[in-house]
């Protein structure tokens, strides 16, 4: 069990996300501010277009319905774990791939948020980061990701642009800086893997993909006014 860090939880917004045409919004002080993740989607992405036309509509759906389904029960070990929690599953592939990321784990200190809700009204997202704690004693963005294998660093751009944001997000709520942020991957072929970037190298992509969500979102909804 990790050590638990109190934060002031009256700065944290009072919100929780809901779906709306595919996408999840976060209303605060009453305005919607797109997911972290929401926004990151919005560009096509050919390698996914071109995957799901080669193994078929039905296939792809039920992979990626699989794949959601394994991080989901992976995280929720996760978390069982930091609180000191019994694990809430005996599924064999979860337990497993929380095993193999568990020595990582075990360099998680003083926790400050744990799947905590968290805005930037500056960058205009919002989103649920997965945790904030000491990394190795920085304190850092940490984000807990399940593969079918090892992924190579150059794949993994997307989820350094979402710790960045909420180490943003952080960053403006508490006046505290974000030393680094960390990925902890767990491959279904048995590999796991940690990789530590620093946000700086990340926030000119990350405004880029915000601006472009934000461009296309207001051009289609002018459209679907004007028909």
């Amino acid at each position: 069990m990790a050590n638990f860090v109190q934060i002031d939880e009256t700065k944290l917004p009072q919100t929780k996300g809901k779906r709306t045409n595919g996408m999840r919004f976060y209303e605060v002080d009453g305005q919607a501010y797109p997911s972290v993740t929401t926004v990151l989607n919005a560009r096509p992405k050919p390698g996914l277009v071109a995957w799901r036309k080669n193994v078929g509509e039905e296939a792809a759906k039920w992979e990626m319905g699989r794949a959601a389904r394994r991080g989901s029960a992976t995280h929720t070990l996760i978390e069982n774990y930091l609180k000191g929690e019994p694990a809430s599953t005996r599924d064999v592939l979860p337990l497993g791939m929380f095993r193999i990321m568990k020595p990582y784990l075990d360099q998680v200190e003083n926790i400050h948020c744990l799947e905590t809700i968290l805005v930037s009204k500056e960058l205009t997202l919002a989103g649920q980061v997965d945790c904030i704690a000491e990394y190795n004693g920085k304190l850092s963005v940490i984000d807990f990701k399940t593969a079918n294998k090892e992924r190579n660093d150059a794949w993994n751009k997307s989820y350094y642009m979402q710790c960045t944001a909420y180490a943003h997000m952080y960053e403006e709520i508490f006046g505290q800086k974000i030393e680094q942020i960390v990925i902890i991957m767990g491959g279904e072929d048995g590999s796991s893997k940690v990789f530590v970037k620093e946000t700086k190298d990340y926030v000119d992509d990350l405004k880029e993909e915000i601006k472009y969500f934000y461009d296309k979102y207001n051009s289609e909804n002018a459209e679907a006014a004007a028909s």
